[in-house]
């Protein structure tokens, strides 16, 4: 009797296993489709921000129930200009500029004002002491109805905005990604562990005015 009692349950847990699993599975799936996934960082256009292969988790659902702030750094859909491949590439930058936003570069001590407002940015690439421009040239930029301004951490090393609008001869809408092909937002590096860390917006986004 103690033999028959105790290879029901072992044999109800093999037969139980392959369900289980494919419930995993599919929850796993699930998940990374719609709620959260994880990018590796390829490039250095975000240092010293992310490096590269760090590794990033990305909310994926935040933005079907409101629109990206200033300051969030996000992962998208570069447009085939951006990018040269026609399959689609993924991109990750901080988002500058919403729409109607008002873009100018530099006031006086070579900020980027945004709705008039002067932007500090700390966390622009720097190395022995020497810090990376906000740009590299004057712009005077209106973001487009549904479209964003985006940058790299590491100006003088990024594929972004700028780039795309002095190459397109200062086309705003080449310049600037649809709302719509944003993935998610970039919330926290997970790997290495070292540099684990939440990807907050800094607080300098706080008094830039609405358009």
């Amino acid at each position: 009797m103690i033999d028959e009692q105790t290879d029901k349950p072992r044999s109800s847990f093999w037969k139980e296993l392959p369900i289980l699993l494919g419930v995993a599975i599919l929850v796993a799936v699930l998940v990374r489709a719609f709620v959260l996934q994880t990018f590796f960082i390829p490039s250095p256009s975000m240092e010293n921000t992310l490096k590269i292969d760090d590794r990033v988790l990305v909310n994926k659902l935040v933005y079907d129930f409101r629109s990206p702030h200033r300051g969030e750094v996000i992962v998208f859909k570069a447009p085939t200009a951006w990018s040269g491949n026609p399959d689609g590439e993924d991109f990750i930058k901080r988002v500058i500029g919403v729409p109607g936003d008002h873009v100018v570069c530099c006031d006086p001590q070579e900020r980027l004002m945004i709705n008039g407002k002067s932007l500090d940015e700390p966390y622009i690439f720097s190395m022995d002491g020497i810090r990376d421009k906000p740009a590299d040239q004057e712009f005077d930029i209106t973001v487009p109805k549904g479209r964003l301004w985006v940058m790299g951490d590491h100006r003088s090393a990024s594929g972004d905005s700028l780039e795309h609008w002095q190459q397109s001869g200062q086309n705003i809408t080449e310049a600037t990604i649809p709302e719509d092909d944003v993935v998610g937002r970039a919330f926290t590096v997970f790997w290495p562990v070292s540099r684990a860390t939440w990807l907050t917006v800094p607080d300098q986004f706080d008094g830039i005015p609405k358009p």
